[in-house]
């Protein structure tokens, strides 16, 4: 892999040793996934870890330089998470060129793996520490040499000591431009060479119009710019202007922790077994299907597999939301990322990279740091002009004091171009729903969509899917009737026909009659000649007690039910027997359906937030309307088709109303799509989930309500980050005009602009959401 240590300032071409390692298709496993490119052919989408990002323009810039690489198919780049997520062509380029690329643009890339992400963090904060020494260092210094100038009476230095402070104070300048103020330059230079203004500029333009003109007024006070120098105020702004892009730095790396903690979780060595047992500590990209590996106490399954050895407890709270460990022995399935708890146990590999529920979920969490909304993206393109405004009213206000004060136009122009740079405008939104967004993934709430945060503020009406959704994906028996008595067939007997009848088939129904009944010794009965029937069930030859019997067990008319009688409107399983030569129905088993424990608390959590809410099933309609009134909905509808529940939730959208539909089925995937937001369950059938704008892993209705909380606090603190950024502008403009806000006031009132809009989204996170992962 590449140092993430030797690139402090990247160069373009990788060596011939990095490139191979980055397009090794091994080492790919680690940071891409393989696309079907519905050409019979594949893509690579990779995940790359950026460096030197300090505004939304630097996002633009790296995307542009991406899409110039013959062979890109998608880029998104996402400056708040310091990501990039690339589609590319196998055939047409390689994943070195995507970093020759970016680093060409003059930022650096990595591939994104846990130990280059933890690297590089650390080289870049250890970086931007030792630059905020040097500005403090030599701020502290030259106030110190500034300070007679300000305190001594008219005569009390002599102009030769004056000179010689003013020396002093240019000679300690010069590390803060070379060395601390470094960043703002190369951010600017990378910019204009990308045809674009980026936030850096202003602050480049205003340091370096300071330093030029303080610089000439130590060589020749006689000289056209003056005798004054602002040497102090200057290593004042790049030492505040600094120390909160660090603080900034750092409450950003912590919003977009949880995100992280989501995509970290799979070792990077195991230890395979071989035949014999012994152990050998392997790269987990190494590992095939059908390898066994022991799993320690404390360390993460590398993939998904089944236990073939041992018995423990597991954590699933990443992937399920779960905050109980779960129990795991001998036989059981378990997750990739899962962490073993208490035991070691020896897994079977079943499935490995894209396949596993883990990377699945990582795609979708790749989606939530590099999406940029629709509302962020409209203040990126206010930004751009903005930008342009600020520096032609920095350029305005340097002519009209040329003329009302000449010794003060420069200050002025400078305290206009660092005061008004609008990077709380660009901070405001995309640090607040990286937060949010990594709070929701600790409870296991997948947002796959950012603007549906802002759409789930508006939401009016939420509309359910009954089956699999408010209700379990499984019966339970609900009422036996025996509906003809045979004497001389004991009830032993027949619960052992009807059980062993029901182990034939692989029916929904026929499991939950088996998980009804108690396992009973069937020595006594054997079953002959066993056969299904697609869609109306199962028949047999039952041999016990010297007898042999035609037994069928599914549908009424099946089992010899005649027509036209009253049939249950519950899910029904009958069984029949031949008796005195003739089919006649014995038994009929009724069943019920299990509604979700957090059902009926969810709804009313749903209710309490002032939303309408809507059952849409496609059951019976005694059933829909039961499990309506239970949850306390109102608008019950049964046996609706697909098309049916496209038609309820357009006809409320042409009502006006904002509409949210929660479904787990295939055949809920065209009304997903339709409704303004849709969620899906972490069980939900996969094309319900690619259509769903966020995804509960958890499987919890309750978790409903704090989604829409958490949305309503999300965009509540965007908006007042932007409000904040807007007046904090007006305000401190007309005073940089007035001449009242000196440089490094202005320093101090951008740098801290910034930082509070960074605080502000923070509270996200210091507020934990409450359920399993986010007790208080």
């Amino acid at each position: 892999m590449i140092s993430a240590s030797a690139t402090s300032v990247p160069t373009a071409a990788l060596s011939p040793t990095q490139a191979a390692a980055v397009n090794d298709p091994q080492q790919q496993s680690t940071f891409t996934l393989w696309l079907d490119d519905g050409q019979g052919g594949e893509l690579g989408q990779s995940r790359l870890l950026l460096g030197g990002l300090h505004c939304a323009a630097c996002a633009g810039v790296i995307e542009d330089a991406l899409h110039g690489v013959d062979g890109v198919r998608a880029a998104e780049v996402s400056g708040a998470a310091q990501r990039a997520v690339v589609t590319w062509d196998p055939r047409r380029t390689q994943v070195s060129a995507l970093i020759e690329a970016v680093r060409r643009a003059g930022y650096s890339a990595f591939p994104d793996t846990g130990a280059q992400a933890v690297a590089l963090a650390t080289r870049e904060t250890r970086q931007s520490i030792w630059r905020l020494f040097v500005a403090a260092f030599c701020m502290m210094q030259v106030m110190m040499y500034a300070t007679p100038a300000y305190v001594a009476a008219a005569g009390d230095i002599t102009p030769d000591m004056v000179q010689l402070l003013r020396w002093a104070s240019w000679v300690l300048t010069l590390p803060v431009m070379v060395f601390a103020a470094g960043p703002f330059f190369s951010g600017a230079w990378r910019g204009l060479r990308q045809g674009c203004i980026s936030m850096d500029l202003p602050v480049a333009l205003g340091i370096g119009v300071t330093f030029i003109a303080s610089s000439a007024a130590t060589f020749d006070a006689r000289g056209p710019f003056g005798s004054e120098v602002y040497f102090d105020s200057l290593t004042m702004f790049v030492s505040f202007l600094f120390g909160a892009r660090v603080l900034e730095s750092r409450a950003r790396q912590r919003a977009a922790q949880s995100l992280d903690g989501v995509m970290r979780r799979l070792p990077d060595a195991v230890e395979r077994l071989d035949a014999q047992g012994q152990g050998t500590l392997v790269p987990a990209s190494s590992l095939a299907v059908g390898d066994r590996v022991r799993v320690h106490a404390g360390q993460a399954f590398a993939a998904d597999g089944r236990v073939v050895e041992g018995r423990t407890l597991i954590d699933e709270a990443m992937l399920s939301g779960e905050s109980r460990p779960v129990d795991r022995a001998v036989g059981d399935e378990v997750s990739a990322g899962c962490i073993n708890l208490s035991a070691p146990v020896v897994m079977q590999v079943l499935q490995l990279g894209a396949q596993t529920r883990y990377q699945r979920i990582v795609a979708l969490v790749e989606r939530a740091l590099t999406e940029r909304p629709a509302f962020v993206l409209a203040t990126d393109r206010i930004a751009a002009p903005f930008l342009w405004a600020v520096l032609a009213l920095a350029a305005a206000a340097w002519g009209v004091w040329m003329v009302i004060d000449p010794d003060r136009a420069l200050w002025v122009a400078v305290s206009v171009l660092i005061v008004t740079c609008p990077c709380a405008l660009s901070l405001g939104a995309p640090v607040a729903l990286l937060a949010s967004a990594g709070e929701l993934a600790r409870r296991g709430i997948l947002v796959q969509r950012l603007d549906a945060l802002e759409i789930l503020t508006r939401v009016q009406d939420v509309v359910f899917d009954k089956t699999g959704t408010v209700t379990e994906d499984r019966l339970v028996l609900a009422n036996t009737r025996v509906l003809h008595r045979t004497p001389d067939i004991a009830g032993e007997i027949l619960q052992s026909l009807v059980v062993g009848l029901a182990q034939q088939s692989r029916h929904p129904l026929s499991r939950a009659l088996v998980e009804s009944y108690p396992s009973r010794d069937r020595a006594e009965l054997v079953l002959d000649a066993v056969s299904e029937q697609a869609g109306s069930g199962l028949e047999a030859t039952a041999r016990f007690d010297d007898r042999a019997l035609r037994v069928r067990m599914g549908a009424p008319g099946w089992c010899g039910v005649p027509e036209g009688v009253d049939l249950p409107d519950r899910p029904t399983v009958w069984l029949g027997m031949e008796l005195d030569g003739l089919l006649q129905p014995v038994a009929c088993f009724e069943f019920d359906e299990v509604l979700r424990a957090d059902a009926i608390s969810g709804a009313a959590g749903l209710a309490q937030a002032g939303l309408a809410l809507h059952l849409f099933s496609g059951d019976q309609t005694a059933s829909v309307e039961t499990m309506a009134r239970r949850l306390g909905i109102a608008d019950a509808r049964a046996r609706c088709t697909p098309q049916d529940k496209l038609a309820g939730v357009e006809a409320l959208q042409a009502a006006g109303r904002v509409v949210a539909m929660v479904g787990d089925g295939i055949n809920d995937a065209p009304v997903l799509a339709r409704a303004d937001v849709s969620i899906a369950l972490g069980t939900a059938a996969a094309l319900a989930q690619a259509r769903a704008d966020v995804i509960v892993l958890s499987d919890r209705i309750e978790d409903l309500p704090v989604l829409i909380d958490t949305a309503r606090r999300t965009v509540a603190i965007v908006r007042q980050n932007l409000r904040w950024a807007l007046f904090y502008n007006a305000a401190s403009v007309p005073l940089a005009l007035a001449g009242w806000l000196p440089p490094w006031l202005a320093g101090i009132g951008m740098a801290g602009s910034s930082l509070v809009v960074v605080l502000n989204a923070l509270r996200l996170t210091r507020r934990r959401l409450p359920g399993p992962l986010g007790k208080a």
